[in-house]
């Protein structure tokens, strides 16, 4: 066998298994788009088909004009942002320490934060609403903050440590030689290069935040406070399920996550350091 044939066969082999990886992947959220668009009548008397024979746009009107699903949605983006923004900097501060200084405690304390992502949020969720009472961050925005803030920290500082351990000393003691404070160094030459880390982490840290659903639950309650995954949950009766309505809500709530990975995928696909010598 040629070379070249062989060479064909491998690429045809390739194609073909990473399209059947994007089937896998996306038929889930195509069929959650098919029964958003299918009317009512046709959900349960059509029978299984990849697409209706007439669909309708009934649902989205009904969840946004009909329901507090905008509320559970500005909510959710509420938290998700401002959890993704106090998370980033914060790791980004202690994954910097990790990679850079040598102090009295240090392991110990990563070992600490390693220790707390073992514990199921099931065991620490009475602790936190016992916390949270007397403090009447329990039924509000802030304490669902402060809640994921804490729970995402640890990891998305060994995540930002990761990617500092890549970035070479030499080029801030290069600049620090030159005249430039640590500070100067950092803003001007290490953080730049950070960027597809600090990219991945707000989009880590935001997705989390978007989709958790089991603090939500267990520590609001108000409808005011309720997020957009709780608010699923009412679609759900003692006797049906919404799945027209509940479908055409989850399309609406990826939307947010489509745009905020679309505004930061060109720091995902860039080179760490790229650029960063010249030669």
């Amino acid at each position: 066998m040629r070379r070249s044939t062989r060479r064909g066969i491998y690429w045809v082999f390739h194609y073909a298994l990473v399209a059947c990886f994007l089937i896998i992947a996306l038929f889930p959220l195509f069929w959650v788009f098919k029964v958003s668009i299918t009317p009512n009548d046709l959900l349960y008397t059509e029978g299984v088909r990849l697409w209706p024979s007439r669909f309708s746009l009934d649902h989205y009107a009904s969840v946004i004009s009909h329901t507090d699903f905008p509320l559970y949605f500005r909510n959710s983006l509420t938290i998700a942002t401002t959890t993704a923004i106090f998370t980033t900097l914060i790791a980004a501060g202690a994954g910097y320490s990790f990679s850079r200084f040598i102090y009295a405690g240090k392991f110990w304390l990563i070992g600490l934060m390693l220790v707390t992502q073992m514990f199921p949020l099931v065991m620490i969720i009475a602790p936190i609403f016992k916390l949270f009472q007397p403090l009447g961050l329990n039924n509000s925005l802030t304490g669902l903050i402060i809640v994921y803030t804490t729970y995402n920290v640890p990891f998305a500082a060994f995540l930002m440590q990761s990617f500092f351990d890549a970035i070479p000393k030499d080029l801030e003691e290069a600049a620090m030689i030159d005249g430039a404070t640590r500070f100067v160094a950092v803003r001007q030459i290490v953080l730049p290069l950070t960027m597809p880390g600090i990219a991945a982490t707000l989009g880590f840290v935001f997705t989390a935040a978007w989709s958790e659903l089991l603090f939500a639950l267990m520590l609001n309650s108000k409808d005011s406070v309720i997020t957009f995954p709780v608010g699923l949950l009412n679609f759900v009766s003692k006797f049906a399920v919404d799945f027209g309505q509940m479908m055409a809500a989850g399309v609406l709530a990826l939307i947010p996550v489509c745009i905020f990975f679309f505004l930061i995928q060109r720091y995902l696909v860039q080179g760490l350091t790229a650029g960063a010598v010249k030669g």
